[in-house]
């Protein structure tokens, strides 16, 4: 199994307190953790120490400081449990983060999932919870049989539509030999003309190959 490993963007996270403190800062704001207690959660994340725009609170929530590091300085708030999280709830439905930042006041989470599918089925799960949801970065593994080096793709110079092809021709087979479906099967399930989807693909497909080195 080769597995695929996603960053993505949550850009209306209303609920996170650390997302709306980054739109006020020049820096990511890095190294989000928590845990809970008998109180309820506690979470600590790490921002930029020269800032005088860091603000003091944020959604209801009260940073305080915990560390200076001198350039970085670690914040600490406490959370009700029963607030949604957009990082728990990620946890809770495709297990531990790999890493979480948040800057410009969108949130950015790592997860790996084992296939596209599984990928589109968790994406539509956060959709659903959370709003808009967006792949910043996409990054195929590979089996033991093939080449161990790994190739990440920079999806944000796609589209939203161009993703949703791909990803739709993608889960339904289009690309596998024999095809699990064709252009205008795949064109059906989109609500668009096969020209269309053909339009997309190709645009996708060639922003892709210019990724990897392959354009011209």
């Amino acid at each position: 199994m080769s597995g695929i490993r996603a960053e993505l963007v949550f850009t209306t996270p209303e609920t996170c307190p650390v997302a709306s403190a980054s739109s006020a800062v020049d820096e990511p704001i890095e190294e989000i953790e928590w845990g809970s207690g008998d109180d309820g959660v506690t979470e600590q994340f790490t921002a930029p120490a020269d800032s005088t725009e860091m603000p003091t609170t944020a959604d209801e929530a009260e940073f305080s400081e915990v560390f200076d590091y001198g350039p970085r300085t670690v914040y600490e708030f406490d959370r009700d449990p029963n607030r949604p999280c957009v990082c728990e709830f990620v946890e809770e439905t495709v297990g531990p983060v790999s890493d979480t930042y948040a800057v410009d006041g969108d949130l950015h989470v790592t997860i790996h999932a084992r296939d596209i599918t599984d990928l589109r089925k968790n994406i539509r799960a956060f959709q659903d919870r959370f709003g808009d949801v967006r792949i910043e970065h996409l990054v195929s593994g590979r089996s033991d049989d093939e080449d161990s080096d790994i190739t990440p793709v920079d999806v944000r110079r796609l589209t939203d539509r161009q993703q949703e092809v791909l990803e739709t021709a993608t889960e339904m087979g289009y690309f596998d030999y024999p095809r699990g479906a064709n252009a205008g099967e795949v064109a059906d399930e989109l609500g668009i003309q096969p020209s269309t989807f053909t339009e997309h693909l190709n645009a996708a497909q060639s922003k892709i190959l210019d990724e990897l080195g392959f354009g011209e």
